[in-house]
């Protein structure tokens, strides 16, 4: 397979085992109402074992390692498509920002299929409070329920979320390198901590700009989750009626709660989105600069 696949690969699963601890916080913020919350207060603060704090984490160290491969491998192809210019995807230095955008937003589009279940399974593992729940029993039940269709459950929302928020995480980055360049011949620290820099912004800005999105997706998805008191179907809404849709789930959350659910855990989110960030574009592009100089090095052999 391409460089740009296993690269984006590696970096994904990386990127998910320095970031589970405070995702778990931040999809628990998400999931709490106002007064009668759907995460208890003793649930937020379940981190007695290591085990607590990967919770949820097996499904998206396969799945977003898969996602992120599949991601860079749409953006790479997309961009070179959107401008003939581009013979580096690693360093588009004279395209349009608004072809980075469009090429971010068809990678997420591209991505959507492993994110969506993902996702999901991701979601429902984080916050089930039944002992011994783990990503393989989530996702068993969920198929044996409601057949594979049941893991793209949020789907629509989940898809407009990763397409807004790659279009602006691709343009982030690049524009954030463009600000930061000079001149000056960059030493290899310097270049380092570019990348460092400019990954961790471009996690936030992309946060930032779909939160919302990502509150309403996570609401729909605990909505799903059975409590010991009610036996419910799997996809019924806590509500005991016909599951919300994601304009009826924000519309209902703007009416109870106002706007500040929205933006719940947005905190932890952007730390988090720094760090995780930061270590993965770091990872990818150290790993590219690799398998290009070994497979140059291949060709030179064969050529030899």
């Amino acid at each position: 397979m391409s460089a740009d696949f296993w690269a984006g690969y590696i970096s994904g699963a990386i990127g998910i085992i320095i970031g589970n601890p405070l995702d778990l916080i931040k999809v628990r913020l998400q999931a709490s109402g106002p007064a009668e919350t759907s995460v208890s207060h003793r649930q937020l603060a379940r981190f007695d074992n290591a085990t607590s704090l990967v919770r949820g984490a097996a499904a998206p160290i396969l799945g977003y390692g898969a996602l992120n491969a599949l991601l860079f491998v749409s953006y790479n192809r997309s961009l070179m498509l959107l401008d003939s210019s581009v013979t580096d995807p690693t360093n588009p230095q004279n395209s349009a920002l608004y072809k980075l955008w469009l090429a971010g937003a068809l990678g997420g589009i591209a991505s959507w299929t492993v994110s969506s279940p993902t996702e999901f399974i991701k979601c429902r593992a984080q916050l089930d409070s039944r002992p011994r729940v783990s990503s393989w029993t989530v996702a068993k039940d969920i198929v044996q329920n409601h057949g594979w269709r049941g893991l793209y459950f949020a789907g629509g929302v989940t898809c407009a979320r990763d397409s807004i928020g790659y279009g602006f995480y691709f343009w982030s980055y690049e524009y954030c390198k463009t600000l930061m360049s000079s001149n000056e011949e960059e030493t290899a620290g310097s270049a380092a901590l570019k990348v460092l820099l400019c990954g961790g912004i471009a996690g936030i800005v992309t946060w930032a700009s779909v939160f919302p999105l990502d509150m309403i997706k996570t609401r729909l998805q605990a909505s799903t989750i059975e409590t010991p008191a009610e036996a419910r179907p799997l996809l019924q809404s806590s509500t005991g009626s016909q599951r919300q849709g994601a304009f009826a789930m924000a519309r209902h959350v703007y009416q109870t709660e106002g706007l500040k659910p929205f933006y719940r855990g947005l905190g932890v989110c952007s730390l988090r989105a720094f760090i995780v960030n930061a270590a993965q574009w770091a990872t990818y592009e150290w790993l590219m600069k690799y398998f290009q100089g070994h497979l140059l090095s291949q060709s030179l052999q064969d050529i030899a």
